[in-house]
């Protein structure tokens, strides 16, 4: 144990903050100011010493105040760990190993915060008497002293589970063990305790740490297995709820393992699915997804026809689980919505119920970005949706085999008075769209007519969910409707007039559900919306002009989606004239840090992107605010991260959609962007935004710059050269990872972007430091996205295509791969441009290129067809020249390609 620290409480001290932490617990105080004070004390160096004290040794005080010192020391901890003394974060350990032994249960869960917190900071190794003290603790006989320290671990292996990995010192001194060596054996043991909580903990520790596959749990398996299937039947449904999902999760990790034993898995995962704990039910039914997914994924292992005996009593069940309950908090909320509808009363979204906003960031050179929100509101993953995407699984993997089971109780509860009943048969045949489609298919018309009816329901629950099942067979009441004048076509005419009649719906839980619906119909539909663009535009700004903030958001990307598909046929002057006017009084009625601006400014900057010159009229407005918000948000920034008090809170998600905005302006505007950027700040900011901490702003920034780069080179000629370093300073390995790949690739692709439109000798300074940094990327592609190994293939050919004599002398070192990257690059004036720079550096050092003979040639020949006039001719030509100089070598060397390849030469070239 570490010796005692040096540092002690002074009383007034103790009792001023004693008093604070009572007087936030009063009601009817003015907490503002008391949590000001309190955060004054923050100034204290050893305000935090007073917290740990106060929590650990405050046993004559109210429990509530404890507890808010010990949460308001998670928190500094969390901000301010790094900057705390050795003496005195040895003091606030101590405290806390005191206080895990706690007879207050609310105070250990608050102890296992904080110990998660620290480790999280400052990592085991730096506090080893805390793997002593857990070790102790679940070997004692204390009860209080055994979960506390459980709970502790269990936050630490949630928290940062590499951590049980490191190497943590231990006596004697100069040795060192594994916390996960040390404590799988224990916590295995303590799969037989007689407490439930020290049960539950352990098996849900085990639970993580396989998550991680340590190698103590790799020599544990079969005891970890054994203790599992032992705890299964236990009475405890706590107990149990870990239990079915440690199961789950090996059959995610280890199949093979649980192969044996599948048969009584698949029973007990059946009758547990039914049972009337829904927190069990809710673990089990996980089981049916993870099944179907390991069969796909390792069919080796695994078949489906192990499940296939089960389907007719299991399909039954997952269908009965995904009826509401009597007394569903959902329902009870959206009928009480409907209620106040009816009555014409509006209720007021709270923040609560709108999740936090995530810009979706610019993303250039790739064929799409991560998956972006659906809008949907964040609800309580429940059993109901979890047999629904169960029955999805199985309906992928089963096909037409589950409809003799699924249709015959679908077609009795659409027939049934109760609400719920029919809810459920819609949300099925929704789960099984698409894993069912082909036994569907002939039935979809009757289908759709059967459902069509529902979006009229009385029940707001009913009308969302058909909402819902219409969208997920969209690709194919698209593709009927493109059979003009035929049913198809009124069958398509007559959803998308159902959904905009919902989209206009009273309740805003059924405006939701079907402005989500109309956004999946709009991108598989396309040009197809064409004529019925009118009817969608006059819905749509009715609804800008009904729905509260939660659902705008999603209206906003209904709008942006409509954009996309249908591009510039929202320039025509009847379209903007139903359009922009709402759109135009949204915008002006948003302050400039409302986060409500957000959603907007994405929606803006796909319509400057699909009206072009039409946008002009807004264009100068949009920048201004643009530019009126990054000057703010920077400034704020700058003067937080220098310790001073900023005028307004920074937060780089304005900053984000600030330059994505003005990216979209870029993309709509061409040329004419010129005039707006000549008198601006803009470069300044951009190099400012470039060297960003936060790998998102870096992102969005590098985009600007490439998309400025194509429309506006000339405004950033005085900083060119910050922009190029800070772009290469951006490709360092240590820069190429998940978190920040995304700004990696568009720095990539701004380098490419930049170097097209400067002369030689401005790029030569620069044009070796890019080789050395893209050069790395395409050797290693195979663990790159592919975004970034083709965005470096194009940016390379373009640096080339400029300065080629410089990179000539050094083709051997690259061109193997760089060309099996080409090979792979769409047809495009991109690849043409990559192509150029490939010919000027042959024309210089062919000799180079024989070494990689057979990729070159795969590279060339895999265009489809080149549009450059000039660049066909110049590949003719260094081939033919190669055919020439090879002389008695050719039949070698155009024998070691395949045949396509030499088909296709011989067609393109002349070979």
């Amino acid at each position: 144990m570490p010796q005692e620290s040096s540092w002690r409480p002074q009383e007034a001290g103790v009792h001023q903050i004693c008093y604070l932490l009572a007087q936030v617990q009063k009601p009817g105080t003015d907490q503002g100011q008391i949590l000001q004070q309190l955060d004054q004390c923050k100034s204290y160096p050893d305000f935090n010493n007073y917290l740990a004290f106060i929590f650990a040794q405050g046993d004559s005080l109210p429990i509530e105040v404890r507890q808010s010192a010990g949460l308001l020391l998670k928190n500094n901890l969390k901000d301010h760990y790094a900057a705390t003394t050795e003496e005195f974060r040895k003091y606030i350990k101590i405290a806390l190993l005191h206080a895990i032994r706690s007879p207050s249960k609310p105070l250990r869960h608050v102890v296992g915060t904080n110990v998660a917190v620290i480790v999280g900071v400052g990592g085991m190794p730096t506090w080893p008497e805390l793997l002593m003290s857990i070790v102790q603790c679940l070997e004692s006989n204390d009860p209080n002293a055994l979960e506390g320290a459980l709970d502790a671990l269990y936050k630490i292996c949630e928290e940062a589970p590499v951590q049980m990995e490191s190497e943590v010192p231990s006596e004697p001194a100069g040795t060192s063990q594994r916390p996960s060596n040390v404590l799988v054996p224990r916590l295995l043991a303590l799969f037989g305790s007689p407490y439930e909580d020290a049960k539950c903990l352990s098996v849900s520790i085990m639970n993580l740490l396989a998550g991680g596959s340590p190698s103590a749990l790799a020599e544990h398996m079969d005891r970890y297995l054994a203790g599992l299937f032992a705890l299964a039947h236990d009475p405890s449904s706590e107990v149990r709820k870990p239990v079915c999902t440690g199961l789950v999760q090996l059959l995610h990790l280890q199949p093979e393992r649980l192969v044996p034993h599948m048969h009584e898995i698949i029973e007990y995962m059946l009758e547990s699915t039914q049972s009337g704990d829904e927190g069990v039910a809710l673990e089990s039914c996980e089981f049916w997804s993870a099944f179907c997914e390991a069969a796909v994924s390792q069919p080796e292992t695994l078949s489906p026809d192990v499940l296939r005996p089960f389907l007719g009593r299991l399909v039954p069940v997952l269908l009965k689980n995904m009826v509401y309950d009597e007394y569903d908090e959902e329902v009870a909320n959206v009928e009480a919505a409907e209620e106040a509808a009816n009555c014409g009363i509006v209720l007021e979204d709270k923040d609560a119920e709108i999740k936090p906003f995530l810009p979706k960031g610019a993303t250039r050179g790739e064929e799409g970005g991560e998956d972006d929100d659906d809008g949907e509101e964040v609800n309580r993953w429940n059993l109901r949706k979890c047999s629904a995407a169960g029955l999805d699984v199985l309906s992928t993997v089963f096909g037409d085999e589950l409809l003799p089971i699924v249709l015959p109780i679908v077609e009795q509860r659409l027939r049934e008075e109760d609400w719920r009943e029919r809810e459920s048969a819609i949300l099925a045949l929704g789960a099984i769209s698409e894993g069912c489609v082909s036994g569907l298919l002939g039935h979809l018309a009757e289908m759709v007519g059967v459902l069509l009816p529902k979006l009229l329901d009385g029940r707001p629950l009913v009308r969302s969910i058909t909402c819902w099942a219409l969208s997920r067979y969209s690709h194919w009441v698209v593709q009927a409707g493109a059979e003009h004048n035929g049913p198809g076509q009124q069958q398509f005419d007559t959803v998308i007039a159902g959904l905009l009649t919902r989209v206009r719906d009273n309740n805003r839980h059924v405006q939701e559900a079907a402005c989500s619906a109309l956004a999946t119909l709009e991108e598989v539909a396309g040009p197809e919306l064409l004529p019925r663009l009118p009817a969608i535009l006059k819905t749509m700004a009715a609804a800008l002009a009904m729905y509260g903030r939660k659902n705008l958001r999603i209206l906003y990307d209904a709008i942006s989606t409509l954009a996309d598909a249908v591009g510039n046929a929202l320039a025509e002057p009847a379209a903007m004239q139903i359009l922009m006017p709402p759109l135009q009084e949204k915008w002006t009625s948003i302050a400039d840090n409302d986060r409500d601006l957000l959603p907007l400014f994405e929606c803006f900057t796909s319509l400057a992107q699909a009206l072009c010159s039409a946008y002009e009229p807004y264009a100068q407005a949009t920048f201004d605010r643009c530019m009126n918000i990054l000057t703010m948000q920077l400034a704020a920034r700058s003067a937080a991260a220098n310790g001073q008090a900023p005028q307004i809170e920074p937060e780089r998600e304005f900053i984000i959609c600030s330059l994505d905005l003005i990216s979209g302006l870029a993309e709509g505007l061409g040329p004419a962007m010129e005039a707006l950027v000549a008198k601006s700040n803009l470069r300044n900011m951009l190099v400012q935004c470039c060297q960003d901490v936060s790998a998102d702003v870096r992102q969005s920034a590098f985009a600007l710059v490439g998309d400025l780069a194509k429309v506006a080179p000339s405004h950033f000629a005085p900083s060119i050269g910050d922009l190029l370093a800070l772009g290469i300073a951006n490709l360092q390995p240590a820069m190429l990872h998940q978190e920040s790949m995304s700004a990696c690739n568009n720095a990539c692709w701004s380098l490419g972007e930049i170097a097209v439109k400067l002369k030689p000798e401005e790029l030569a300074p620069f044009a070796t430091g890019i080789v050395e940094r893209l050069a790395p990327i395409l050797q290693n592609m195979n663990s790159m996205p592919r975004s970034i190994v083709e965005n470096s293939a194009i940016t390379l050919g373009r640096v080339a295509w400029v300065c080629p004599a410089q990179l000539a002398p050094h083709l051997g070192h690259f061109i193997a791969p760089w060309c099996s990257a080409l090979r792979s690059i769409r047809d495009d004036v991109e690849k043409e441009h990559a192509f150029l720079g490939l010919c000027a550096l042959l024309r210089i050092n062919p000799e180079a290129a024989l070494g990689s003979w057979v990729p070159l040639c795969e590279a060339v020949a895999s265009w489809r067809m080149i549009q450059d006039e000039g660049l066909r001719n110049e590949i003719n030509v260094i081939m033919q020249a190669f055919r020439a100089n090879l002389m008695g070598q050719w039949d070698q060397y155009w024998g070691a390609l395949e045949g396509p390849v030499r088909d296709k030469l011989a067609i393109m070239c002349g070979l």
